[in-house]
């Protein structure tokens, strides 16, 4: 989808989706691929209702469409990533629609045909939106049209062509559901009030500061180590905790735990690769045919002999463009002849052997007026456009070039700039016009032909360096099947080990331990992933098949802890092993889900009462010092900021010192985040006076309005309990 700004030519009025509007992207026939029947879920729920999936899929063909025309229009690949990131952005677009949807009919949020036209063309203290101004200025008056675009509006809702009609309901929604989300945020932000209570504690808060001295006995002076845990001690702190918040499943979860194995080329498989590697060489040095040699040899068969085969730096700009490599290799290039080799070398996980065909200057800027024939092969029009650069050429010059480009140029991407096209190669531009400004003096001023029309030029600047033209054997260093069946072998050996000794286990913690330990004794590191129940996302795998293959083990309907994957997973270039270590409900948690986590902080809570107990013996802070083998430091805070310097971020312990504790008065032992202080308050500077408080009160005001749309939004979302089924979809898993 093109911006609005395009919709007096032949786009029709395209919708733009910007923030939270952002409307559509493909997914086809997704649904249809291998579940068979719709589920109970289907792609997911919002406020336990199904997402439609016709509403769906529409929106998605949208947006797939929209980001597709982007990536073209910035000459760049449409991969499945950004395949992918489209339909993450038509999921948003449409639960957030949803949620939006209730919240309008509950206030009973509406937007009548009068308001509409108003809103759209700006009236009745409605401002013309930019894009609406960008389309439909009138050219003469460099003014917004109004009738411009109510003939727009005319000609779509009459057209006999059934996808324009479509472009204008889609637009007349997307503009009655952005007018109606400024009314319910206006609404919002009408309830939104700062009390003089709290602009008076905020001021406070900053201006009030405590010159405090301190000692502090940090918790990484103990080794966890040394302080002993009795299970019957953790099982009893487990009882009396659980129901804490900071332990509370706030979603249910998987744990998968797994590690991958690499498959790597061996020795052998390295020196095979170097012999074929100096064949190669010999090879292409004395080749008759450089494009046959390529054909026959390398695994990305490209070959030309134009400027197209340009190599530049990896890191250059134009590196996602052309071909590329390393900078170690670029004096190499910069001194090389034309034929001979280069290489081998490494880049983009390829290596590469290269024989110079030529060389491009590096950079090249020039200016240009167009006289474009729109690509006619109409002859009278081919002659009167070239007489007309004939006539043109012969009055331009240095001091009146961009005078000329104003008034005759018809290149769009150049009038804006004067007619300048700068920081480009040969490859760059078209054949007749790079040539030209590689080849003529600085300075030189002509004609050129190109299927555009016709240029007239000025060679403006050239670099004295040059990069190569080159043709690439590449090749990609792989493992020999002797390796891959090697690999094989060990991983399934892996996997045997790994169920015998698991099986064993009675606990999860041994099976944990079990599967950790095989894994690093063999030289791998295992490391687990959480996979959200109602939105599942996977990260560190490679390919959808591997992804599929964990989400199974972590969701089938019989899975337990403890399950190992029933073979090793193939993902790309690697095997992946993985066991389920751990199914999370939401809300109270299992004794196994947070014994590690409160055994910390009971190992901590341990510490700090044995500081608390040596801090309580003495009753000088010179002497708690002394006997820790510290110093009494100095410090300032203030409420705002509950940083304590040389130490950190201390929220409790600060907020103790703004109890009432007044100049002289020294705390009790304070248990904080990094140990367990003694504080004394040397000096209490009281804020200056003050009549109002109307900065803090703007300021906080500010802030909340400023936060106000995504606290909204979050806040909806909670409430609406959304489920993303899709994942499941592909994968597979029927829920």
């Amino acid at each position: 989808m093109a911006i609005i700004g395009k919709i007096r030519e032949k786009s029709g009025l395209l919708v733009i989706i910007i923030g939270i509007a952002l409307l559509a992207f493909i997914l086809g026939d997704w649904r249809k691929t291998s579940f068979g029947s719709e589920e109970q879920i289907g792609y997911g729920t919002v406020y336990g209702e199904k997402v439609d999936f016709k509403r769906f899929e529409e929106n998605s063909a949208k947006f797939q469409e929209q980001d597709r025309q982007q990536a073209q229009q910035q000459q760049k690949e449409y991969t499945q990533v950004e395949q992918d990131a489209s339909i993450e952005k038509a999921w948003n677009y449409l639960t957030e629609t949803i949620l939006f949807e209730k919240e309008y009919d509950a206030l009973g949020i509406d937007v009548s045909e009068n308001e509409f036209d108003s809103y759209l063309y700006g009236r009745d203290g409605f401002q013309v939106m930019p894009e609406l101004v960008q389309g439909f200025t009138d050219p003469k008056t460099g003014l917004f049209n109004e009738k411009m675009l109510q003939k727009r509006i005319q000609e779509m809702e009459s057209s006999k062509d059934p996808k324009v009609q479509k472009q204008w309901e889609d637009s007349k929604i997307y503009y009655t559901d952005r007018r109606k989300q400024e009314k319910y945020f206006a609404l919002v932000n009408q309830g939104l009030y700062v009390t003089k209570l709290e602009a008076q504690e905020e001021y406070l808060a900053a201006k009030e500061i405590k010159s405090i001295s301190y000692v502090v006995r940090r918790y990484s002076e103990i080794d966890d180590k040394d302080v002993k845990i009795k299970d019957e001690a953790l099982k009893n702190y487990f009882e009396e905790h659980k129901s804490d918040k900071k332990y509370a499943n706030l979603t249910a979860s998987r744990e998968v735990r797994y590690f991958d194995v690499l498959i790597q080329p061996s020795k052998r498989d390295s020196m095979a690769f170097d012999k074929l590697l100096n064949g190669l060489k010999a090879g292409f040095l004395s080749a008759a045919n450089d494009s046959n040699f390529i054909m026959e040899n390398s695994d990305i068969k490209f070959y030309s002999s134009t400027k197209i085969a340009t190599a530049v730096p990896e890191n250059n700009e134009k590196a996602q463009k052309f071909q590329s490599y390393p900078m170690t290799m670029d004096t190499v290039f910069k001194t090389a002849k034309i034929g001979q080799i280069v290489g081998p070398y490494t880049i983009k996980n390829n290596v590469v052997i290269s024989k110079v065909l030529g060389f491009t200057p590096a950079r090249l800027k020039a200016r240009h007026i167009l006289i474009s024939t729109n690509q006619s092969k109409d002859a009278k029009i081919i002659a009167a456009k070239q007489k007309t650069a004939d006539s043109l050429v012969k009055l331009v010059n240095k001091v009146n070039f961009e005078e000329f480009v104003k008034k005759f140029s018809e290149d769009p991407g150049s009038k804006d700039k004067g007619g300048v096209y700068d920081n480009f190669i040969e490859a760059d531009m078209v054949e007749q016009f790079s040539t030209f400004c590689a080849t003529k003096p600085i300075g030189t001023i002509g004609v050129v032909k190109t299927d555009f029309g016709f240029h007239i030029i000025e060679v403006m600047e050239r670099d004295a360096n040059y990069y190569p033209v080159v043709a690439n054997v590449v090749k990609a260093f792989k493992p020999s099947q002797e390796t891959i069946d090697y690999k094989d072998g060990e991983v399934y050996n892996l996997l045997y080990k790994l169920q015998a000794k698991i099986g064993r286990k009675a606990t999860m913690k041994g099976k944990i331990e079990a599967f950790d330990t095989i894994a690093q004794r063999a030289g791998y590191y295992a490391r687990p992933v959480t996979i959200e129940e109602n939105g599942p996302k996977l990260n560190g795998f490679t390919t959808p098949f591997a992804e599929d293959k964990i989400l199974k083990l972590a969701f089938d309907e019989s899975a337990l802890e403890g399950d190992l994957v029933s073979s090793p997973i193939k993902d790309k270039d690697k095997y992946v092993i993985a066991m389920l270590s751990s199914i999370k409900t939401k809300g109270e948690p299992t004794f196994e889900n947070v014994e590690e986590l409160m055994k910390r902080d009971l190992i901590e809570e341990k510490k700090a009462e044995r500081f608390t107990n040596q801090l309580l013996k003495d009753k000088s802070m010179t002497a708690m010092a002394k006997r820790s083998n510290s110093e009494v430091m100095k410090a300032e805070v203030v409420f705002a900021n509950p940083q304590i310097a040389g130490v950190g971020f201390e929220p409790e312990v600060v907020g103790a010192l703004f109890s009432g504790l007044k100049p002289g008065q020294k705390t009790l032992p304070l248990k904080g985040k990094m140990g367990v202080y003694v504080i004394r308050i040397d000096k209490a500077t009281k804020a200056p006076a003050t009549a109002s408080y109307k900065t803090e009160k703007e300021q906080l005001l500010n802030a909340l309005k400023g936060n106000v749309q995504g606290l909204a939004l979050n806040g909806l979302k909670k409430k609406a309990d959304i489920v993303d089924n899709r994942r499941f979809l592909k994968a597979g898993i029927r829920r």
